[in-house]
């Protein structure tokens, strides 16, 4: 009986020791993961620029070259018939390479809000906190808000397009 209690104390002493060795190894290990997510980073202007000049080129047509003296009739050129869509509703970025948008940036005293503004729908190409702020998006179908706060300062970007073209009202308490 003796010999009994002798193997099960140190079978309780060999299994306390590893399970406070293993607690002690995984928490080492998970207390150095824990991490904010990343913040955007800004725009720069020349970035906006280089982004606007891209959209003005995607919207712009190519025009077609005349026919020429040697051939009086122009020949027909085969064009794909695109596939038709799988959803209903056309996403943003299939409205954005048919109509043309404009990216703009706001800056308020929380951070920087830049949308890309179409005729019809909007998209948040970035939002960047200023120091000391920190900042939460909010999506549905029809508007964009970003949120930037800093102790009870807030400061929201919104940027609608329910009943009309994208407008975009920034709003402190």
């Amino acid at each position: 009986m003796r010999r009994g209690l002798v193997h099960l104390l140190a079978w309780t002493l060999a299994t306390g020791a590893a399970a406070t060795m293993t607690w002690w190894g995984v928490h080492t290990v998970m207390a150095g993961t824990a991490y904010d997510p990343p913040r955007a980073l800004p725009i720069t202007a020349a970035d906006a620029v280089r982004q606007k000049s891209i959209v003005q080129e995607s919207a712009a047509q190519t025009p077609k070259p005349p026919p020429t003296a040697t051939s009086p009739t122009p020949t027909p050129t085969p064009t794909a018939t695109p596939e038709p869509s799988r959803s209903p509703t056309p996403t943003p970025s299939a409205t954005a390479s048919k109509t043309p948008s404009t990216v703009k940036a706001y800056d308020t005293d929380g951070g920087r809000a830049v949308f890309d503004l179409g005729t019809d729908y909007a998209t948040l190409v970035s939002a960047t906190p200023g120091a000391g702020w920190s900042m939460q998006v909010f999506k549905t179908e029809t508007w964009i808000r970003v949120e930037f706060s800093a102790g009870a300062d807030r400061v929201s970007v919104f940027c609608t397009w329910h009943d009309g073209p994208p407008h975009v009202q920034i709003l402190t308490y």
